[in-house]
């Protein structure tokens, strides 16, 4: 039975709720943050241009620092440097709440530009030799500026802070220990990161809980014999056929003693022994990485190659001599279950029917985003690129590597609602 209680029994209550402060998601709703995204449309756009104009490789950033940080000057934002050419930025909202963390990586790769993307001209090509944003790093940057921009706007509405992190040489590792070293004072609560992904069409947005990206290992090894002249081999101990049978057998083992339903591949991508048609080597450098999911089956994968080489070098009279980097360099980058979960909703909110989650999408390549974990649960995100209108979508990492600059909205739009939705929550 339902009882009308008086309405003048629900007065006080009714004055209460209108004195409380209001939330951000009260104040913001996905209007006007999609609204904010077409009044910077054309800043993303621009930011992006001149930074895949102006690349610079790992641990050389120094126009492109200069240039981020003077961005946020003009809004006032402090930045505190870390060593080497990275940094990072706290918006304070100067009001109780949790922090969040919003990472992009600042550096470029060693590779010469194709002016050409998969169809036609690039807009922009890349006036450093030799040099290029190859991989999307100068979108992630205008991403992350377009975030900063509205964000800013906004902040009357927001509660707790916002550590925006730009990470030196994310392609070679040298910015993450310094950056995470530097972070760990800031009590942050979460943090959010985003790759755009040429593999996925523009519009599309893959996450998912778990493991999104691969760990790698680097494999880095010698096999040593007894060089002498080409002409007397018995003389010798031959180390290119050792070598050529370690790898067989590396191989067959891959095949036969890992688990099938554990992923770990093998790339085998360096093979150098002698210089002269005549002689024969005293050694042979193997070189490669390894890519997981699963951080004791890459244990044991590193395991069987050593055991398989040791003992198939040792059959050709031949030795093995392991570098000190090889083995597991980073983990895989896995997200947080609840906070995906809170991220994935808080994005369907404002681009319902754009998310993708099938396991097709994970990405075989490895980031340094994953050792962010040891600071907060995070979550992480791939943004599609791929148009083939316009051309883009060729491999990360190639000459003719290209993105389509309408997926930038996507970017922008997603790390903002997440920020407002997560501190505005009780997440």
């Amino acid at each position: 039975m339902n009882i009308k209680k008086p309405v003048h029994s629900i007065l006080p209550v009714l004055f209460l709720l209108c004195s409380l402060p209001l939330t951000a998601q009260q104040h913001i709703g996905k209007e006007t943050i999609l609204t904010k995204i077409q009044e910077i449309d054309t800043y993303i756009r621009e930011i992006r241009g001149y930074l895949h104009e102006h690349p610079e490789v790992s641990s050389q950033e120094f126009e492109t620092a200069r240039f981020l940080q003077a961005e946020l000057a003009k809004l006032d934002i402090p930045v505190t440097k870390v060593p080497g050419t990275g940094f990072y930025a706290i918006l304070d909202t100067h009001k109780p709440g949790k922090t969040i963390g919003l990472r992009t990586d600042i550096d470029a790769l060693p590779i010469q530009e194709s002016p050409f993307n998969l169809k036609q001209d690039k807009k922009w090509t890349s006036r450093n030799p030799g040099v290029s944003h190859a991989c999307g790093h100068d979108g992630h940057m205008a991403i992350l500026l377009g975030t900063i921009k509205i964000l800013n706007d906004l902040k009357d509405h927001l509660h707790g802070k916002v550590i925006f992190i730009f990470e030196e040489g994310e392609e070679t590792n040298t910015g993450i220990d310094p950056m995470v070293e530097a972070l760990k004072s800031l009590e942050i609560d979460a943090i959010y990161g985003n790759h755009l992904y040429s593999a996925l069409e523009t519009g599309k947005i893959f996450i998912r809980e778990g493991a999104i990206m691969a760990g790698t290992g680097t494999v880095a090894f010698n096999v040593t014999g007894k060089g002498g002249h080409g002409s007397r081999p018995d003389l010798s101990v031959n180390p290119v056929f050792a070598a050529a049978n370690v790898l067989t057998g590396i191989a067959s083992a891959w095949s036969n003693q890992l688990d099938v339903t554990k992923t770990v591949t093998l790339g085998i991508t360096q093979v150098h022994g002698g210089e002269a048609y005549n002689v024969i080597p005293d050694s042979v450098y193997i070189g490669g990485t390894i890519r997981f999911f699963d951080l004791q089956e890459a244990e044991k994968a590193f395991s069987v190659l050593r055991k398989v080489s040791e003992y198939t070098a040792g059959a050709h009279n031949c030795s093995v001599k392991f570098h000190s980097r090889m083995g597991i360099k980073l983990h895989p980058v896995i997200n947080d279950n609840e906070l995906t979960m809170f991220t994935r909703n808080a994005i369907q909110e404002i681009y319902p029917e754009k998310i993708v989650s099938g396991e097709e999408n994970i990405w075989y390549t490895s980031e340094t985003f994953a050792k962010y974990r040891e600071l907060a649960p995070t979550v992480f995100l791939l943004i599609g690129i791929k148009n083939e209108e316009t051309g883009s979508g060729a491999e990360h990492h190639t000459s003719q590597f290209d993105l389509d600059e309408e997926a930038l909205q996507y970017g922008v739009g997603s790390m903002v609602q997440v920020t407002v939705q997560y501190l505005s929550s009780p997440y």
